[in-house]
Parts: C-alpha cells; structure tokens; sequence
C-alpha cells in the first residue's frame, strides 16, 4: 500500500490545473518532476487533458544521475549547462506555454558533494536558465509550483520515522498545506484567495515607502520600490490568465527597493539551499547591499551564494507571513523553501518580480531597475519573521503604521 493517498494526489493535481495554472483550452503545458514524483505528474497530465490542454511536456530528472555527474564528471564541466534546453523552453513561453514545477526532491542530495563543484554547477546553471527566469518573474505566462513528497525529503523532515511512516506524516502534511485535504478543494482556494487579496488591497491602499522589521538581532528598514504593489494568492499573468504562482501561499509580497536597504536582520529560521543548511544567518545592509554577512553553519555556502553577481547582495521580494499561518503551526521544518517561506515573513536575496508594479504588464527593464528593482541569477527566500518581530509601515511623510505585532497583522 502507498504511503501516498492516491485519491489526495489526483485533487492536488486537479488543483494545480485548475487553480494553480487555471490551463486554458489549447495550451501546451511544459512540466518539470522528478521520477519519484511521477504519480502527481500524471494525475497533473490527466487535468490538463480535460482541460484542452493541446500538449504536456514532461522533463524528467532523476536524482541517482545527478550525483553521477558530481561523482565521475570532468571538472571543467561544472562551468557548463545545457542553455539549449532552457532556451527551447524560453521558446515554448513565447508560444504561451504554461509552466509548471513539482518540487519534492531530497533537500540533502549533494550534502556529500564538493561543494566548489555545487557552487560552480549552481551559478552556470542560474545562468543559463536566465532567459526562462525572465519569462516567470516577468509573469509573461500562467506557472505554478506544487509538491510530491517524495521518500528522502520525508526521511529529513520526519528522522524518527521509518521511511513509511514518515513519507505518510509528510504527505498529509503536504495536502493539508496544499488545501486538498477538504471536499472541494477549488472553492476553499477561492476563499483564501479571497483573504490574501483583503491583505494586498489594505497595505496598497497605505502606500508605505517602507516596512520597519524590529525584534531579537533585527532592527532593519526595506525601502518600497517606487510605485510597487503588493499581490498575494491569484495573479494575473501577461497572457491574460489569473493563476497561482505557489501552491501553498500564505504570503502577500512585494518588491523591494534594491538601495534603500539598511540595517541589520537575523534568519527565524534554517535555510536550506543546495544540500546545506544554513542557521543562525546576520547580515548587515547598507545603501540595499549586504556588507557584512555571517552564518553559525554554512556559512561558506551562504557567502558563495552572496558571490553569485552584483545583484546577490541585494534583496528583490519583501513577504510577510503570519506566525499562525497553518505551515508555522505544524512547527516543522520542512527543508523546503516553497513550505518554509509560507512559516514565516520573508526577504528573497536576487532577481525582483516585475508583476509588482503598479502597470506591471507593460513596465520594461530599465524602468524597473529605475524604480530599484533588482536583477540576479538567483532568488533565494529566508526567513525573518517569528512572534517575536514587529512589523511598522513608514509612509511617505515619515508616519509609523502598525502593520504586524508578535508577527500577526495588526
């Protein structure tokens, strides 16, 4: 017997077609899974087919290959990555496309690995993938993320279960997040939908020119971008579909002005990136860049991922999360930036979304970086939110709005 509820992982595919992408009749699909977590990916394949989907396009990895690559490659080829592949998948969102990704991989997979080939493989990778970031961050198409919970990844979040038992916890973990564990999963998304845009319309109606993050080792001032705009749930994407980016989302985010940055803020919580764990983060910002930077544990890792590119140092999305959203109430870590960042508010160090502006469909590139939109390789959340942090807005004649008290909203 599965340890997967099969019945639960054909709702989740239903939702991630029908409200994670809300697939238009006639559109391609272009997927990425791993093996393991073919099972939702058929039942995600099964929904964009009575959707109309006109094709779905599945790109398989599997993690046994990767570590092959690590293990056996010549080194020369960890400054390579196929841009060819993402290049086709650039053209497919040019030809309206959806996107779609499965996350669920084991979070420690290259924990073993040289971690200057992982670093290397990381940032040719980041690189490469540059003109299908651009498609999303841009939201030039309708895409979205869900996740499997594959058997290693349960083993690391649940380690005093038997591989079973924990993969059976993490699953009802994730469906429950997921909001696929109730009758009618597609209304229950419209309702909170509903509560997130609620958030998004009362801090777009203050217009604040900055957030004021205060608590334990924090004390740090975001500037807003000039004519930002917060979204939360539903987007609509520059093809004309209303779909939802991430499934789960309990955030209402932003972007941030790139350098109008300053202060000091400490990491509530683990950061796991690329097979490491990163704790106990501090930075220090000046001007938007981070000039000081430290980590009790992987913090050789978290300054090479600093080191990416100019814009590394600088942060491109602002989040914040109530302590009791249902993710932080399970009180798991979950090793798994798509659960974690929906525990707790949040900065993301890189690439800036450029749906967040006020005429996000038509803003061009040197208009963004104008109004402190920042550009990167990467765009990597960490989480600064706990009960312990308060949240002030600042408007634009210098008054202090209470937004978040002992990280619930005001």
């Amino acid at each position: 017997m599965s340890a997967v509820d099969s019945e639960l992982l054909n709702k989740l595919g239903e939702v991630a077609v029908k409200v994670g992408l809300r697939l238009q009749k006639g559109q391609d699909l272009v997927m990425t899974s791993s093996i393991e977590a073919a099972p939702l990916a058929r039942a995600i394949a099964e929904h964009a087919y009575k959707e109309g989907a006109s094709a779905v396009i599945t790109l398989f990895s599997d993690p046994e290959s990767s570590l092959m690559r690590f293990r056996y490659g010549r080194d020369e080829i960890f400054d390579y990555a196929p841009g060819y592949l993402f290049d086709a998948m650039a053209r497919a969102f040019d030809n309206n496309a959806a996107r779609l990704a499965i996350a669920g991989d084991d979070p420690m997979l290259l924990a073993g690995e040289d971690p200057d080939k992982v670093g290397r493989s990381n940032k040719a990778q980041s690189a490469a993938y540059t003109a299908v970031r651009e498609r999303i961050t841009q939201f030039n198409i309708n895409w979205n993320i869900v996740a499997y919970p594959g058997q290693k990844w349960a083993e690391l979040v649940f380690p005093d279960k038997k591989a079973k038992k924990a993969q059976k916890k993490l699953a009802k973990a994730v469906f429950a997040a997921s909001r696929v564990d109730v009758d009618d999963p597609v209304a229950a998304w419209q309702a909170h939908n509903a509560d997130l845009k609620t958030r998004a319309d009362w801090l777009n109606g203050n217009r604040f020119s900055a957030l004021h993050f205060t608590g334990p080792g924090t004390d740090l001032t975001v500037g807003l971008a000039d004519q930002h705009l917060w979204m939360g749930g539903e987007a609509l994407s520059k093809n004309g579909i209303w779909c939802n980016p991430n499934i789960p989302t309990e955030e209402v985010f932003t972007t941030p002005h790139a350098h109008r940055v300053n202060g000091t803020v400490r990491s509530t919580k683990p950061l796991s990136h690329n097979g490491t764990l990163i704790e106990d983060i501090e930075v220090r910002f000046e001007q938007g860049r981070i000039v000081e930077a430290k980590a009790s544990k992987g913090q050789d890792v978290f300054i090479k991922l600093l080191d990416t590119d100019e814009g590394a140092r600088r942060i491109g999305e602002v989040a914040l999360v109530p302590h009791s959203s249902p993710i932080s109430k399970t009180g798991l870590l979950f090793y798994n930036t798509l659960f974690d960042e929906n525990a707790s508010s949040h900065i993301a160090l890189g690439q800036s979304y450029w749906k967040c502006f006020t005429d996000g469909d038509t803003v061009q590139g040197d208009e963004v970086s104008a109004r402190g939109g920042n550009s990167s390789h990467i765009h990597v959340d960490w989480m600064i939110g706990s009960n312990k942090i308060n949240v002030d807005g600042i408007t634009g004649n210098a008054d202090r709005v209470p937004v978040m008290r002992k990280g619930e909203w005001v």
